[in-house]
């Protein structure tokens, strides 16, 4: 994990942390969709498909 975030501290280069903060708030915000959509889709009722 810390050569993580060296590696972000690096690449950011002079421009403080808020790109980086956006890009992990934006992944978790999608990240959290997709495993929301992908634990409801099991509650569907699918007998209408009779």
């Amino acid at each position: 994990m810390p050569h993580t975030v060296a590696l972000l501290a690096a690449a950011s280069e002079e421009q403080g942390p808020g790109n980086t903060l956006r890009i992990v708030l934006l992944v978790s915000l999608v990240g959290a969709a997709l495993l929301a959509w992908f634990l409801l889709r099991g509650y569907r009722n699918d007998d209408n498909n009779d």
